[in-house]
């Protein structure tokens, strides 16, 4: 499995008395196969964090390698290779195309890399999922809970290694938080991947292997379970 580590990683906003430090030097390795949970107040860097490390947005400075590999030192069409075959992506918003179906919303990822889906593989997890009976359906027919299924699946369906997701139960209900977060970490258990989950939940947080504390840009606190 590749490692993914960030080295040195700044984000600076602005200049001078405006100048804003989103990351402020933050060194950090992600360990593969491990649930890391994120932690934070608004605005100290989470998604900033998260995005720099899921090559969604160029660091000021500093390195995110994956594999021995500096991500950004990649040109464009390289980058956008590594998102769509080593990263899976969970967003709070779902992030589902409201023209295509729920199949076709999972696929996407798949078809977006030129490549033909593995129709076992896409329907275990849809039955992991629990979307059986709703592959023909379209977004604006499905709970917000069976969206986010959706979303966990259209992340899950191109075989990542990391998996990204920013909030991911943040329009959810207490039940329906539950039910994605025993999903997820059975699918990335089962399939051996890695979860960096950004929450503000302290119930899923407490699930993680390792909970990150972040604050204005920096690593404060960095806490292992045994």
């Amino acid at each position: 499995m590749k490692s993914l580590f960030a080295k040195n990683l700044k984000k600076y906003y602005g200049k001078d008395s405006n100048l804003v430090k989103a990351l402020n030097d933050v060194s950090l390795e992600i360990e593969p196969g491990k649930f890391m949970a994120v932690v934070g107040t608004s605005g100290s860097g989470k998604s900033t964090l998260l995005h720099c490390l899921a090559g969604l947005d160029k660091p000021t400075d500093g390195e995110v390698m994956l594999g021995g590999k500096n991500i950004y030192r990649l040109n464009d069409d390289e980058l956008s290779k590594i998102r769509r075959q080593e990263f899976g992506f969970i967003f709070q918003s779902f992030n589902l195309i409201p023209v295509l179906n729920v199949y076709d919303n999972i696929i996407l990822p798949i078809q977006l890399d030129g490549k033909k889906e593995d129709k076992k593989y896409i329907m275990d997890i849809i039955k992991k999922v629990g979307l059986e009976n709703q592959l023909k359906k379209f977004p604006n027919e499905l709970s917000g809970g069976q969206q986010q299924r959706v979303a966990i699946a259209r992340a899950l369906s191109n075989k990542p290694a990391v998996i990204f997701a920013d909030e991911p139960t943040g329009n959810l209900d207490s039940k329906t938080t539950e039910e994605v977060m025993r999903l997820l970490r059975n699918t990335v258990s089962e399939l051996n991947q890695t979860l960096v989950m950004i929450t503000h939940d302290e119930n899923i947080a407490k699930q993680a292997d390792r909970v990150i504390t972040i604050s204005d840009g920096k690593i404060i606190k960095d806490e292992r379970k045994k």
